[in-house]
């Protein structure tokens, strides 16, 4: 891709982290105390930023706009690529059983909300980001360490042809690790009956919320973030809606974004938009939850700028074709 930008997000892939930077990882966090896989993540890190053009172009674009919403206050390209190798860390150490769940601190919000449901055997939807370390949830499920007294499976929606490195370093640390993930290809009427099926049962299931799908480009809606429209994903949104379970906006944030061992604050936040409602409103409440979602992740991004790893320009129209709200009225796909 070099002097040209991909036309959509799941274009780059993993084009600039080649397969030996997650063997590296991977062996390291198997073979040394955690310690050591944090101190590669900073020389990794600095290699990125020396080698990688389209990191560095990427990231300083994101982070003039965060610079322009907090009045000018400068931020910098190699701690932004610096927190995102931690975060890689830190995600491999959760599958891996060696991520204490003390680190995670719940604050005055809706997680009472969220554990008193799950008491109850009510299962929920989990909307997250690429903001923060989104895998840090199911993670501490695989180990029974949510703080639920019971097991919690968690059914976690991605790209295998996006992530398809970095699960595979995955799969080799914890075998485990793939039996509760659905491929954003595979969904479908039989997918949404099965994911149906587990939050009935009392299970989570998470998807992205800030992405746009690989698979139906032109379908997302435009809403404001960090001072221009972008492009969020439809489709987590539109599952939000054919689910019609409770469903909490979820994120995960070190408190310091760079540091050799941080501290995590968990957010939870419950969507007051649900679908009770006939089809044709049901399409003006999912972009209401997503505009709620969009608000949120704008909030915490200015927060912790450093810790948002979509490294794409998330707000280019031509990554894709139309949006939502301007297509024309016809019956709503159910995915």
């Amino acid at each position: 891709m070099a002097g040209v930008r991909a036309s959509h997000w799941s274009e780059i892939k993993e084009q600039d982290a080649g397969y030996w930077h997650f063997k590296l990882m991977g062996f390291t966090i198997r073979i040394f105390p955690i310690i050591v896989a944090r101190f590669v993540a900073y020389i990794v890190s600095f290699l990125y930023f020396v080698f990688s053009k389209h990191a560095r172009t990427e990231s300083r674009e994101y982070l003039k706009r965060i610079s322009a919403a907090k009045g000018g206050e400068k931020f910098y390209t190699l701690p932004h690529i610096t927190a995102f190798s931690l975060t890689l860390v830190e995600k491999a150490e959760a599958w891996c059983g060696k991520a204490l769940f003390k680190r995670i601190h719940f604050q005055e919000d809706d997680i009472q909300n969220l554990i008193e449901n799950l008491e109850k055997g009510q299962g929920a939807l989990l909307i997250s980001s690429h903001l923060g370390n989104m895998e840090f949830i199911r993670g501490l499920a695989g180990y029974n360490r949510t703080g639920v007294s019971r097991d919690l499976p968690v059914t976690v929606i991605v790209d295998f042809a996006i992530t398809g490195k970095f699960n595979q370093m995955l799969r080799e640390l914890n075998p485990r690790v793939m039996t509760q993930i659905v491929s954003s290809k595979e969904i479908g009427p039989e997918t949404i009956i099965l994911l149906q099926d587990r939050i009935d049962a009392g299970e989570l299931v998470a998807i992205a919320g800030d992405r746009t799908s690989a698979n139906t480009r032109n379908k997302y809606l435009r809403l404001p973030f960090l001072g221009k429209d972008a492009p969020f994903s439809y489709g987590s949104f539109l599952l939000a809606a054919l689910l019609d379970a409770p469903t909490y906006f979820i994120f995960a944030l070190r408190k310091k974004d760079v540091s050799l061992s941080s501290q995590y604050n968990m957010y939870i936040h419950k969507s007051s938009v649900t679908f009770d409602c006939s089809r044709k409103e049901r399409e003006e409440r999912i972009k209401e939850m997503a505009r709620n979602f969009s608000e949120k992740l704008e909030y915490y991004c200015k927060q912790h700028p450093y810790q948002w790893y979509n490294f794409y320009d998330f707000w280019n129209d031509s990554f894709h074709d139309f949006w939502v709200e301007t297509a024309p009225p016809k019956k709503p796909r159910e995915v």
